[in-house]
């Protein structure tokens, strides 16, 4: 959709910039994101530990605070890696619901041993909740590729041969 106005209430669109990570941005974003966040958390049954181990290990008393500030509406301010790591998983969240037609399908792909190379038989959910942010990630591009097209790497000797001259079609 091109021209599209913005609404009266919401900035405009811009080029990332160093502003994104302003405390009034961070602010701004920091409720509402972990408002999502713990509904994910819920849908998906992650523990309390699972839970601070995806936000960046915050001491349990710091993520209550959070919570209790959060949803009472009240003044919330993450850090830019925990806003991050959020972002990350509103984004498996969104990938996990285009590749699965049926919620009961995504969440069984989480927690099911996958034989990819990108998880080596963990559970996706595993290297999810491993406390790295790049294992977040990995989950988010893998997902992203998936729904894109591109599923995963080839297994050894799975492998497509290489395209030729032949294979190119011109309409």
């Amino acid at each position: 959709m091109t021209g599209a106005a913005a609404r009266p209430d919401e900035p405009a669109s811009q080029p990332v910039g160093p502003d994104r990570f302003s405390l009034d941005n961070r602010r701004r974003l920091s409720g509402p994101g972990l408002r999502a966040f713990m509904a994910i958390a819920d849908a998906w049954g992650l523990a309390e530990a699972e839970r601070l181990k995806v936000l960046g290990f915050p001491g349990r008393s710091t993520y209550y605070d959070w919570l209790a500030r959060a949803r009472a509406g009240g003044t919330v301010t993450l850090s830019a890696d925990t806003l991050a790591r959020i972002s990350a998983v509103l984004g498996i969240w969104k990938a996990l619901r285009i590749v699965f037609p049926r919620d009961a399908d995504a969440l069984e792909w989480l927690k099911s041993p996958n034989a990819g190379p990108l998880f080596g038989g963990q559970r996706p959910l595993d290297l999810l909740t491993s406390g790295s942010q790049d294992a977040i990630m990995l989950v988010r591009r893998h997902l992203d590729a998936w729904r894109g097209g591109v599923f995963s790497a080839p297994r050894p000797g799975e492998q497509d041969p290489p395209l030729t001259d032949g294979d190119i079609v011109w309409a």
